[in-house]
């Protein structure tokens, strides 16, 4: 949970917390490429466990790792 007790992150936040600007986190949304997050009316709120696994999918060997290098050494 992060410091100020608060269950739910903000844009701002979650950005700072990956260390991604809030922009980028906009555009991830809008192609989908980004984590999961919540909207409670027009507010957008990310969960920091949603943001770890988001992050822990994106772990990579090398620049030509496709994304299958790790998932055989995880087996």
């Amino acid at each position: 949970m992060p410091a100020n007790g608060n269950r739910y992150l903000n844009t701002h936040q979650a950005g700072e917390y990956l260390g991604l600007s809030p922009r980028t986190l906009d555009r991830y949304r809008v192609k989908g490429s980004g984590p999961i997050y919540h909207r409670f009316g027009g507010r957008i709120r990310y969960v920091t466990e949603d943001l770890d696994a988001w992050a822990e999918n994106r772990r990579r060997t090398s620049t030509s790792d496709d994304g299958t290098a790790l998932a055989g050494a995880r087996r």
